[in-house]
Parts: C-alpha cells; sequence; structure tokens
C-alpha cells in the first residue's frame, strides 16, 4: 500500500506525465464544498438555459460531481431544489443526531429520497457519449481515484465523493472499496484533467478567487477521525498545500494550456453547512449572473 501511495503522491506533481486517455482537449471541473455548491448549480443552470456545453469530458468532486450530473442531464433547479429544500430538512442535517453518534448529514436519506422524486436522467447524461469522471478517495491508500462514471455506477459513486468523514459517519464501497470524499486527494483536479489530455479547461469554483486554504478547527478534528487510517490521515493533512499548489496552477498553467476560473464574488455569504435560505438563493443567483462572463471568457481565451 505504501508504494501504492507513493506512486500516485509522484504522479501529482508535474504535467510531464501525460496520459492523453482521451480524445477531447476541452474540459470542465467543478469544486464541491456542500453548500457552496449552490453558486456552481447557478453557473451550470445557466449554462443550460444558453446550450452552452464546448467541453469534452468532466470531472467533478464531491457536491461539485453532482451538480455537474444533474448540468449534463439537463435538469435544471434540480439542485436548487435540493439545496434549497431537501437540504434544509431535519432528516438530512441535525445536529441532535450528530451529538448522539449518528450522522450529522445522512446521505441514505438524501440520496434514497432524491432518487424517488427528483431522480437524475441517466440516459441523457450517457447519451452525449463524453467522459464524465468523479473524483473519490480510497480510504485504505489515501489516493485520488478518479472513477469514470456510467448509468449503473453514477448514483452510488456521487456519493461516496461526497461522504466527508466526521459529517457522514460511514465510508461507501465502490468497486469492493471503501471510499470517501474526493476533496479530501484532489479538490480541485485540473492537473489530472491536463494529465489526460486536456489543454482547454475550465474550473468552477466555490469559494472567492482570493480565498487560500488554511488549517482551522475542522481540519483538527479530521485528523483525529482518521487516526486509525494513516494514509488517509496523510493525505488529508497535505489537502491544504495542495489545494493552494492547485490555485497557483491555475493562475499559472504549464505552456500550451489555457484556463478559464470562475469563482463567487467576494460578497459569496454561503457556508460549507449554511442553512440561511436567503443567502442560499443569493448564492445561486450570482453564479446565474457570473456565468454570462464564464461563457465570454471562454469565447476569448488565449489560443492554447
Amino acid at each position: 500500500m505504501v508504494a501504492r501511495k507513493e506512486q500516485a503522491q509522484q504522479e501529482t506533481k508535474g504535467p510531464g506525465i501525460a496520459k492523453k486517455e482521451f480524445n477531447g482537449e476541452k474540459a470542465l471541473i467543478v469544486e464541491g464544498g456542500a453548500m457552496r455548491g449552490i453558486f456552481t448549480t447557478g453557473v451550470l443552470d445557466a449554462f443550460l438555459q444558453h446550450r452552452f456545453n464546448p467541453f469534452e469530458f468532466y470531472i467533478g468532486v464531491s457536491s461539485g460531481a453532482g451538480n455537474l450530473a444533474a448540468y449534463l442531464a439537463e435538469m435544471p433547479e434540480r439542485n436548487l431544489k435540493i439545496y434549497t429544500d431537501y437540504s434544509l430538512r431535519p432528516e438530512f442535517m441535525q445536529f441532535r443526531r450528530f451529538i448522539c453518534g449518528g450522522h450529522l448529514v445522512d446521505l441514505d436519506w438524501l440520496w434514497q429520497i432524491t432518487i424517488a422524486q427528483i431522480r437524475l436522467d441517466l440516459a441523457t447524461i450517457y447519451a452525449k457519449n463524453k467522459p464524465f469522471l468523479v473524483c473519490l478517495t480510497d480510504t485504505q491508500t489515501g489516493s485520488a481515484v478518479y472513477k469514470q462514471t456510467g448509468p449503473k455506477d453514477l448514483e452510488p459513486v456521487l456519493k461516496a465523493s461526497s461522504a466527508m468523514p466526521v459529517l457522514y459517519r460511514d465510508f461507501p464501497r465502490i468497486d469492493n472499496r471503501p471510499m470517501t470524499d474526493g476533496g479530501l486527494s484532489d479538490p480541485i483536479p485540473v492537473m489530472e484533467s491536463i494529465r489526460r489530455g486536456a489543454n482547454q479547461i475550465m474550473v468552477l469554483r466555490s469559494r472567492p478567487k482570493d480565498y487560500r486554504k488554511t488549517g482551522g478547527v475542522l481540519h483538527r478534528i479530521l485528523l483525529w477521525k482518521l487516526r486509525r487510517l494513516p494514509l488517509l490521515k496523510q493525505t488529508a493533512a497535505s489537502r491544504i498545500r495542495k489545494y493552494n499548489d492547485t490555485l497557483a496552477l491555475i493562475r499559472r498553467p504549464p505552456p500550451g494550456v489555457s484556463i478559464v476560473e470562475i469563482c463567487p464574488p467576494s460578497e459569496f455569504r454561503t457556508s460549507r453547512l449554511s442553512r440561511d435560505l436567503g443567502r442560499l438563493y443569493e448564492g445561486y443567483r450570482q453564479g446565474k449572473r457570473l456565468a454570462e462572463k464564464a461563457m465570454r471568457s471562454w469565447k476569448n481565451r488565449p489560443p492554447s
């Protein structure tokens, strides 16, 4: 397992090893961030409104993967309902349950009810014949897993990518391996998209542009929670550095690579566990407004 971990770390150090697994060169990457994903939902719903989809493959992380799925399913406002309705119900988020040893966020309930009532149009997603990858984290090795999804496994993969330790007390199994939130190992998989052949990339963020990740109370709790999974703990400990290194890569991409980065405005007020309905709708509207900038920036990007 150590050898596998070292190999994964080596692969993330630079763009020199090109996988070129896909024919496409235009990639869309969507960051997670739990309730902060309301912003990228707004951006992607505006893309649907304008029939804007010039991309050839997609990589999503955590809630960002769920937002990508609704975009590819061509279901505007589906995820707006998740953020402003289902996610605010006590069945989903409950501090008393958490204190008593249960989930703070009950992904099992959320997936069950949304599949029953507003299920993704899986046929529409995969009729496009464009690779849709979801980033997961292998709990045993700490390595990022970029799972290429299909109609038979998308829903459980999306849940696994959103299964943030501490907030959700389980590790869903994908391909018979326990997995957790993809944001632990690769929160913004720009390097992975470059290794797979992308040279024209749009990144939808859930943090304002001047944000830099730092350690905090949740980070320390997370490391304590993962103390019995040393490789996963090592990955979690390094995610601050990896996140900030990726921001530097976005701002100064390798030669031949152009990146369009779309971030919430500085006045974006939605937090990871926000339950303020007004702020959620505000964040959604901010995303829809900035979609115009995203489309213009894509059209006017420098040649790769």
